[in-house]
């Protein structure tokens, strides 16, 4: 059975404007992103309904829309199974992620405002603090720094890109930072790319941003190499 996402109250909230399909396929979005289903947890419209109390109608279009981008697939007539990506599109996402990751960084060389950088090393310190004992609450200080830098862009497309790429890794299952090591070499990446920021060196912080990504896929593959 799939796993239900953890504490989410039940129902979900509406902005306002938001339909309720919308609002099911983004509750579905960050319930992916946050672990709470993992490849080969299976999706059902009645449960679903039932832990958001909707009903199934909107429950229908969002699992349709996921299915559409490929996070879902059918699970022999008996609902949706979230899928597990093979070890090509393991590599072709993290070399899209590696050229994103650089170019964001990039941009935010040249936009990001003090406190925007500030804002960063807050995330980073917080990062560290996180690294002793909590391996999924580095990976969500992670996902937010990344997020960061993106923001600081200041490219709306590249951050509708960057937060759909998200959705794709969350599919790969645990987090790299329960490589040994791992999160003390993306602690200190992490700082090489904030000071890169800091100085205006968009040259440097792409590619402190790319090397940093083309380590975590090493450590995805170790992952994966264990499975």
């Amino acid at each position: 059975m799939a796993r239900r996402p953890a504490k989410t109250g039940g129902s979900i909230a509406r902005g306002a404007g938001v339909a309720l399909g919308e609002a099911v396929f983004r509750s579905l979005c960050e319930a992916l992103q946050a672990g709470s289903y993992r490849a080969g947890d299976r999706l059902r419209e009645e449960e679903v309904a039932q832990r958001l109390k909707v009903s199934r109608t909107p429950v229908r279009e969002a699992l349709g829309r996921l299915a559409a981008r490929g996070f879902v697939e059918p699970a022999g007539g008996r609902g949706l199974i979230v899928r597990n990506l093979d070890i090509s599109e393991v590599l072709e996402l993290y070399a899209m992620r590696e050229i994103m990751e650089g170019a964001a960084a990039r941009l935010a060389a040249e936009h990001a405002s003090v406190t925007e950088i500030d804002a960063l090393r807050d995330i980073e310190h917080a990062f560290v603090e996180a690294a002793a004992t909590d391996a999924a609450e580095m990976a969500k200080l992670n996902r937010a720094f990344h997020e960061a830098i993106c923001r600081a862009a200041r490219n709306r497309y590249l951050d509708n890109a960057s937060r759909e790429l998200q959705d794709w890794i969350a599919l790969l299952g645990p987090t790299t930072f329960t490589v040994t090591g791992r999160p003390a070499t993306s602690h200190g990446e992490h700082q090489a790319i904030i000071e890169a920021i800091a100085a205006r060196d968009g040259d440097k912080a792409e590619q402190l941003a790319r090397a940093h990504i083309r380590e975590a896929l090493r450590c995805r593959l170790k992952l994966l190499q264990k499975q």
